[in-house]
């Protein structure tokens, strides 16, 4: 064990995913046109329930075709986690709108529907509820933001399969969007999902990402009919997509059980991230707090020397140079990247890679 590194991630490909891959060589359909691009999107709407789905180039795009299709502009403000990965943020920023920046929960991660609720003003036209690494916000919380007639964006990158209740993330907000990227718990190596029940929404979110033109219409090829952008994806991403959606189950049980082991065999001192009631994650990334910043760098370095990657958490967006100038308390966000680590946490992690790591940590906090 000691020679061998362990990953923070990789994907699983089998043999499926070559055989669409050569099918999309051999038939030359290697772009944004083929039969892999309509079945990804009509089995990914079968699997979660979504009445409209369409595929992106990646995860940021996606973000950026939910703010345009609600005509979020200058002037706006869209609420949004202080910590989530940066293009949550910047995608508020592509459309000339503010980024109005949350602290998060200390327990859940995420934001507080009460908190997001005493930063509603005039300007305020949409909340980005990000699923921080898999956990899901509660249903009728999404519902009691809807009242105080703000449009939903789910950021789903990364609980693809997450539920609140019995209905999978994505499904009652104006617009969600999800990311499938190497990392993610399915993956088209990169990709992105824009899903929504409004069709006149998807409708604009088609023309907006084939630079305004409509595809669905028979030999129509360059009558472009508004101002848009290239966020088509690839038959062959798509094609690779589609077989691992056909394996997203297994995934999604094997992350179950790997955040369940971790839970197992590491130090009961660990904290976790809570998972709000009545929602089920898919724990796409594991990740702990330790009890202080000087403990989390050096474990981070003690895991390296033994073979073994992790990540921080992500940087409290009010950290970064471009978004400084957003002025608040982030005491929840502060403490909580302080101590935040993440770990392996790929499907194909074995059990005994998984008490190889625990036990590497829980002999590292013993000595300090």
């Amino acid at each position: 064990m000691k020679n061998n590194f362990i990953p923070l991630y990789k994907p699983s490909i089998s043999l499926k995913e070559v055989k669409n891959v050569n099918t999309c060589l051999k038939d030359g359909w290697i772009s944004s046109k083929g039969k892999f691009v309509s079945s990804f999107e009509a089995l990914f709407k079968k699997k979660f329930g979504y009445k409209f789905a369409t595929v992106a180039t990646n995860g940021t795009t996606a973000l950026h075709l939910a703010l345009l299709s609600l005509n979020i502009k200058p002037g706006d403000e869209v609420i949004v986690p202080n910590i989530t990965f940066v293009a949550s943020v910047n995608a508020i920023s592509y459309v000339g709108a503010t980024p109005v920046l949350i602290d998060i929960n200390k327990n859940t991660w995420l934001m507080d529907i009460n908190e997001i609720k005493k930063k509603i003003t005039k300007k305020t036209k949409a909340v980005i509820l990000v699923h921080l690494y898999g956990f899901a916000y509660n249903y009728n919380d999404i519902l009691s933001l809807k009242k105080n007639n703000l449009k939903i964006i789910e950021d789903c990158a990364e609980a693809i399969g997450s539920k609140y209740g019995n209905k999978y993330v994505g499904s009652i907000s104006d617009v969600a969007t999800f990311s499938f990227y190497g990392n993610k718990t399915i993956t088209t190596g990169e990709g992105g999902m824009v899903v929504t029940g409004n069709k006149d929404i998807y409708k604009k979110i088609v023309f907006l990402k084939s630079q305004g033109l409509d595809i669905h219409k028979a030999n129509n090829f360059y009558n472009h009919e508004m101002v848009g952008y290239n966020y088509r994806m690839t038959n062959i991403c798509a094609s690779i997509g589609l077989a691992q959606l056909n394996r997203i189950n297994s995934f999604i049980k094997q992350k179950k059980l790997i955040f369940e082991q971790y839970k197992k065999f590491l130090n009961k001192n660990i904290i976790f991230q809570d998972q709000i009631k009545n929602t089920i994650s898919t724990y796409w990334l594991v990740t702990i707090l330790v009890n202080k910043n000087k403990t989390k760098k050096n474990l981070e370095k003690y895991l390296k020397k033994n073979n073994i990657e992790t990540r921080p958490i992500f940087t409290p967006m009010h950290k970064l140079k471009m978004y400084r100038n957003i002025k608040k308390n982030y005491k929840n966000s502060e403490k909580i990247y302080k101590q935040g680590i993440s770990l392996p946490s790929y499907p194909g992690l074995k059990q005994k890679e998984i008490k190889f790591i625990c036990d590497k940590i829980n002999k590292f906090l013993k000595r300090n």
